[in-house]
Parts: C-alpha cells; sequence; structure tokens
C-alpha cells in the first residue's frame, strides 16, 4: 500500500496514473468493504471521472500538488453536491446536498479523487463506531473489534488500503480515537485552521476536520496543501518536518492520562517515551488539567437537533436519542459560565509551553475492544466507557484547541495497535508534527499493515 507522499511523487514523474490508483482502491473496495463496512457510499464512476482530469493535466506537465489525482474517502458529515451525506442516520439517509462543503471545494481544487463518503458514529455522537444507521465500522486487525469513532470508516478505509487518505472530524477525540485503534495516524489541527461550513455539526465550537493518514509526512502534505488553499495565516511550509527534534522539550502528562491503562498499552507508551529521550532535549513529567465543560458541548448539541428530535425522534438509533434528550436544559448563564471557566483553563494550561514544546500522552489508555462486548451495555454503560477510556485522553486538548496527533506506537500481543499522542500549543501543528515525525522514523510501526 502506497503512501501519500509516495503515490504523489509517482504521479509527479508520470510513473503512476491517478486513473489506474483509483480503480486500484475501487477495487480494494469492492473486495474489502463488505467485511470491513467502512463506507456507506462508494461514488466509483464519479472518482473515475475526477482521475481522469488530473491524469490529463500531469500529462500535460500541469501538476497541482501532493494532492493532484489523490483517492480520497471523506467521512460522511462533509456534505457533498449530488451525492448523499447521511451523518450515518436515517435522519438524513435520502440527503443530497446541492453543495460542496468548503473543505470538499478546497480538495477538489486541489486536485483530489473523491472515492466516497465513510461510515462513523450517528452524527459523531460517540466514541465507539458501533451506533450507526448502516452497522459498525470493522478493525482492519481484527474484524470482531471496533475501529473506535466517531471517524469509524475513515481509520478502517485507511488502515486497510481503500483509500490513500481519508478526512476525518474531531470534537473530543473522533480522529485521535480511531486512528489510536486502527494503527495509522490522526491529526486534528489547531483550531479555525480549517473550515467547518458545510460540514453536518456535533459542538460547532469543537468540530474539525483533520486528516487521517498512513504516515505523519502523509498528514503533513494534506493538512499543508488544504491550509493553503483557505489562504488563511496558518503556515503552510513543513520543509521543518524533517528538522532535527533535538531541541524540543517534551512534557508527560501522567496525571489522569496514565490511569487505568491496559498493562500492554501502559509498556507500548512507556517504550516510546524512552525512544522520544533519545530524541529530544528534555523529557520531563508535567501537570495538566483540563475539564469536560458538558454545558457548553450539550447546548450545542442539541441546539443542532432540536427540530429532528421533536418531529422524526424514531429515525434516531436507539443509543443516540437518550444522549440527545439528556443534552437538553441549559440555561445561558450556564453556558456562559462554562465558556469563562474555560477560557480560564486555557491561559492557565498554556502556562506548560513557557518549559515545555509539547505534551505527550496514551491515546487510548485500551486496546480495540470486541464490538459484541459494547453491543451487551446498555444506554448509559456504553457512553459511561466511552467517556472513562475511548475519548478520555483526547478531549481535553479539543477544549484546549491544542493541535494534537495520534502516532502508532506498538502493538498488543494480540496484534491490536496502540497509540501516542503528541499535543502542543495553539499554532504550532508543525512542531507537533515534527516531533511525531521523529519518533515515526526511529520505529517501525508505521510500515506494519493489516493482513486481509
Amino acid at each position: 500500500m502506497l503512501t501519500l507522499a509516495e503515490a504523489a511523487e509517482q504521479i509527479r514523474t508520470r510513473q503512476l496514473s491517478p486513473v489506474e490508483l483509483t480503480r486500484e482502491c475501487l477495487a480494494r473496495t469492492k473486495r474489502l468493504n463488505p467485511a470491513l463496512n467502512a463506507f456507506i457510499t462508494v461514488t466509483a464512476e464519479l472518482a473515475l471521472e475526477q482521475a481522469r482530469q488530473p491524469e490529463t493535466e500531469v500529462m500535460a506537465g500541469h501538476w497541482r500538488g501532493p494532492l493532484h489525482g489523490i483517492p480520497i474517502g471523506l467521512k460522511d458529515l462533509l456534505d457533498t453536491a449530488g451525492v448523499r451525506t447521511t451523518a450515518a442516520s436515517n435522519q438524513f439517509r435520502d440527503r443530497v446536498p446541492t453543495q460542496d462543503a468548503v473543505f470538499v471545494r478546497q480538495l477538489k481544487q486541489a486536485g483530489a479523487v473523491l472515492v466516497g463518503k465513510l461510515n462513523l458514529h450517528e452524527f459523531a455522537f460517540g466514541g465507539s463506531g458501533i451506533v450507526s444507521a448502516f452497522g459498525p465500522a470493522k478493525n482492519p486487525w481484527d474484524r470482531q473489534r471496533i475501529t473506535g469513532g466517531s471517524s469509524s470508516g475513515s481509520a478502517a478505509a485507511v488502515a486497510a488500503g481503500l483509500c490513500i487518505a481519508a478526512i476525518g472530524t474531531d470534537t473530543a477525540g473522533s480522529i485521535r480515537c480511531p486512528a489510536a485503534l486502527c494503527g495509522i495516524v490522526g491529526h486534528r489541527p489547531s483550531a479555525g485552521w480549517l473550515s467547518c461550513k458545510g460540514v453536518v455539526p456535533l459542538s460547532a465550537s469543537f468540530d474539525t476536520p483533520g486528516p487521517m493518514t498512513r504516515t505523519v509526512r502523509d498528514a503533513a502534505l494534506l493538512l499543508g496543501a488544504l491550509v493553503a488553499e483557505t489562504g488563511s495565516s496558518a503556515p503552510n511550509d513543513w520543509a521543518a518536518l524533517d528538522d532535527s527534534a533535538a531541541k524540543l522539550r517534551v512534557g508527560v502528562a501522567r496525571k489522569n492520562f496514565f490511569d487505568d491503562l491496559e498493562p500492554q498499552v501502559a509498556a507500548c507508551v512507556e517504550e516510546a517515551i524512552a525512544v522520544i529521550k533519545t530524541l529530544a532535549a528534555q523529557v520531563a513529567d508535567v501537570k495538566l488539567e483540563a475539564g469536560g465543560h458538558r454545558s457548553i458541548f450539550n447546548a450545542e448539541i442539541y441546539e443542532y437537533h432540536e427540530a429532528m428530535v421533536t418531529k422524526t425522534p424514531e429515525l434516531y438509533q436507539p443509543h443516540t436519542l437518550p444522549r440527545i434528550l439528556k443534552c437538553a436544559g441549559i440555561s445561558a448563564s450556564d453556558y456562559i459560565r462554562d465558556w469563562r471557566s474555560l477560557n480560564g483553563e486555557r491561559n492557565k494550561a498554556e502556562q506548560l509551553f513557557q518549559a515545555m514544546d509539547v505534551i505527550i500522552t496514551p491515546t487510548i489508555p485500551v486496546a480495540a475492544p470486541r464490538i459484541s462486548e459494547l453491543q451487551s451495555l446498555g444506554i448509559n454503560e456504553l457512553r459511561q466507557f466511552e467517556t472513562k477510556y475511548l475519548l478520555r485522553n483526547t478531549s481535553p486538548f479539543s477544549v484546549l484547541y491544542w493541535p494534537s496527533v495520534s502516532v502508532p506506537c506498538g502493538f498488543t500481543r494480540e496484534g491490536l495497535p496502540v497509540g501516542l499522542q503528541i499535543s502542543g500549543k495553539p499554532g504550532a501543528d508543525a512542531t507537533v508534527l515534527r516531533l511525531a515525525h521523529a519518533y515515526e522514523q526511529a520505529t517501525q510501526w508505521h510500515t506494519r499493515v493489516p493482513g486481509e
């Protein structure tokens, strides 16, 4: 399976045809998706039609950049003109947008080939990935296991090579959680770098799209190309990715983040820290506090769903409706008070960067559990499991608006992936990715792929 960087270079030098690469991805999807359930909608004919244009352009010497001719999958929250966008819900089963999301338009402008819409936890409201009107996505490393959520299909598709890269969205960990459990790279960019216009929201203040890829370089290439398309002030020169990490100061946030780790997960993370000690200038424990701020999340979730809850509650999955109903009743004063508290926490937390450049933690304290185990849980039990384990280590960085990446750091004895989370101050995505890249190059975990 080619990485994005490899495929882009081969397309640029005319060694690889975008049409043939797209056909290969579609063939793998036809073969493997019935078992993995990663895609909700495969746009095979449209993808091949899109692939012909970059092929013609590259042959004429007009290579647009690293996304030109690259097959990419989209989490089925991103509006696509003429292609249904379901949010994995019967509420939107037949919804066909008339306009592309800004993010989708940027991908097209960069020359990407869009191969389909990827499964997710219904309306992105969950960390397991097992609640979907189209059934749960399956983990390519063990199809009896969860992918994590909510960008479940995105992680499964990239890990299994159904597309070269995918776009997920992350509100409390929905990119990083499935990336960790499926053994790929998942990056939540700094807040505001990428547009959410045309993306079905969960909690609009915290939602952000982001790359899900095989390698850190791929994530940087994808993010850099899209930031360039936005014309924003975010830096888009990613040459620093290859700079040495030798001057970086690394903080290890142990309190809370290392609680209740499965022993094999703990062993992988400690081994990763040992490697990083050989790469960085300093590695030291730090204390990081960040709350949940449920009033903000709940108010924004309910505001979006209120009309559907009132008119067509029966179209939600049984696990989703009670969660949404519990979000009701947040007062304006509670919402404002929670924002004030959060702003204070952000200011305090960012003081860590006076002494440190990045903060590392385990991404998820457990390896992927069996789908059947979580399906046997009640609604409240599943939510508690997701909160305690699947999203506990990722959500603090979401509310802080810090860029955060999960990178593979080992496997359990059962062959299940483990992720290391690297986070930094707002706007320091290049620094976060630089350490992730240095660690990745010092190890071999990213070279392992699941069997078919």
